[in-house]
């Protein structure tokens, strides 16, 4: 029917005149199409109007999930896990996903860092797997090739090498999107579904966008931790300078502090710090020892030596920057039962060790070393750092030993000058009593005593064949009757007392004790007695 046939029938007959059976059918005829197309256009417009709505609530959950994401970065400047843990979880929720995963760049290799999947044992599965860039499963061509990878079916892929995606964790579709950071892929986003089902561009994009906050978040937890670290080492730093600086000379409150910092900065569970004299090394701080090998190593017998093989001492005076050992169970030293790493492993139960020298111009002076109780390699900035702190040790050492030099150098000063002044005081005496020898010898006594730190001295001078003491210092002469008894004995050459040895001798005699020798005349009913004499005359 033409549209001018259709404007006929609408229009119905003339005025007057009644329209026929055809007419009336032909006019509902019409109005049932105008009817049809109204309810086509009523239905395509309710279907857009449905697709539209889908897309906003769609677009809301998409936002609303990232935003969700960057509150949680934000709440979690140090924790990067509960970010990662978000982002996977999210991804699998909004992709309509049944696996999950997230793996962060280790050195060479990836390790799965989050995971979520239906299967419990397939999430324990990958998190226990580490994986290299490659073409054998989607996480390692995603870190190939630093782009989005999309497998239809990993059930058909040629180059998938790994059937337990497949066969426990039921996977058939797969979506990795490369985490980024100046080009080079730090790790991957994964998502898998347990059907043939291709995700959507809008689904790859939004994955996409986790990715680069996951990124995001790496980066800020890492430059937040490096700083933290920073200022941590500044201020262990500073304490240790500051336990210098208040115990001048006196190394172990420096030694002590230095071991204590450098394990609670590096998280190793006990430390030891020995110095080494050239010939054996010594045990001078220790931190955290468990109770059976603290008893062990406070033994000078069991401190490792520079001649046990496969020791960290002689690896030193050969010359190597530090030792490291990720699992002490696996070295040759610990199979070949050495004591020490046996006594290290079984009574301590130490995994990892990291040792490094003490040295100063090359010379070998002694060494820090810590220990974790697990197989947990330090990082390269751990073994920096307690380089660091050996650094610090050997600072100290050298500012003890200029003390002590100094010390020893004012100490030879002063009682030079002590002496000098002692005999001038002496001939200050002789000069002024010229015919009287008395206060001369009394004088030289009461000197003699002073400077040498002695109880008793005294004076004898040869009378014939005899010697008489004529002259004590005041301490002795105190004593009325045992200054008498002195005055009135005379004394022969002889062994048996120091007296008459000097006279026998015409030396020093030094005697370190003169109890078991039962040597008489200079000893009191108390012990006492001290005298040095060089002219036997």
């Amino acid at each position: 029917m033409s549209e001018s046939e259709r404007t006929l029938v609408r229009q119905g007959p003339k005025q007057g005149r009644r329209p026929s059976v055809a007419e009336m059918r032909a006019r509902i005829g019409v109005l049932e199409t105008e009817l049809a197309a109204a309810h086509e256009r009523e239905a395509t417009t309710a279907e857009v109007l449905r697709q539209r709505t889908r897309e906003l609530e769609e677009s809301l959950e998409y936002q609303t999930a990232t935003s969700d994401v960057l509150n949680a970065i934000s709440r979690s400047t140090f924790d990067l896990q509960p970010i990662l843990d978000t982002l996977v979880e999210t991804g699998q929720r909004l992709c309509d996903s049944d696996n999950a995963n997230l793996s962060i760049r280790e050195g060479d290799v990836f390790r799965y860092v989050a995971t979520r999947s239906l299967d419990p044992a397939y999430n324990a599965f990958v998190r226990a797997r580490t994986f290299a860039p490659g073409r054998e499963t989607l996480a390692g061509r995603v870190a190939l090739a630093g782009e989005v990878v999309h497998i239809p079916d990993i059930t058909t892929d040629p180059d998938y090498r790994l059937p337990e995606a497949a066969t426990l964790g039921k996977m058939r579709t797969m979506l990795g999107v490369p985490l980024l950071r100046d080009r080079l892929v730090v790790g991957t986003l994964g998502l898998g579904r347990e059907r043939v089902e291709r995700y959507t561009e809008r689904q790859i994009e939004l994955v996409r966008t986790f990715a680069d906050q996951a990124v995001i978040a790496i980066e800020n937890t890492r430059l937040l931790t490096e700083l933290r670290e920073s200022l941590e080492q500044q201020t262990a730093t500073a304490e240790v300078l500051q336990v210098i600086n208040s115990s001048p000379g006196n190394l172990q409150p420096v030694f002590e502090a230095m071991l204590e910092k450098a394990m609670r900065l590096c998280d190793a569970a006990f430390g030891l710090m020995r110095t080494y004299d050239g010939k054996a090394v010594r045990l001078v701080a220790s931190q955290g020892l468990p109770p059976r090998f603290a008893e062990f190593a406070a033994n000078p017998a069991n401190q490792p030596g520079a001649g046990r093989p496969g020791g960290a001492t002689p690896r030193f005076l050969a010359g190597a920057p530090f030792v490291h050992a990720s699992d002490l169970k696996e070295e040759e030293a610990y199979r070949s039962g050495d004591p020490y790493r046996v006594a290290l492993v079984e009574l301590g139960g130490a995994r990892t060790m990291l040792v490094v020298p003490l040295r100063k111009d090359g010379a070998f002076l002694g060494q820090i070393a810590i220990y974790r109780q697990e197989v947990r390699p330090y990082s390269d900035k751990q073994i920096a750092l307690l380089q660091n702190f050996a650094d610090q040790a050997v600072i100290a050492m050298e500012n003890a030993r200029l003390l002590g030099e100094l010390q020893a150098r004012t100490r030879d000063l002063e009682e030079s000058l002590e002496y000098q002044t002692a005999t001038s005081d002496v001939l200050n005496v002789i000069s002024r009593s010229t015919s009287d020898v008395q206060p001369v010898l009394d004088t030289v006594a009461e000197t003699a005593a002073r400077l040498c730190g002695a109880d008793v001295a005294n004076i004898a001078i040869r009378e014939g064949e005899v010697y008489r003491i004529v002259s004590a210092n005041q301490a002795a002469a105190a004593d009325a009757e045992y200054w008498a008894a002195l005055r009135q004995r005379t004394i022969v050459p002889g062994r048996e007392t120091v007296t008459g040895r000097v006279a026998l001798e015409g030396r020093v005699v030094h005697v370190a004790d003169m109890w078991p020798h039962r040597l008489g005349l200079l000893e009191s009913a108390a012990g006492r007695g001290l005298s040095r004499r060089t002219d036997p005359r």
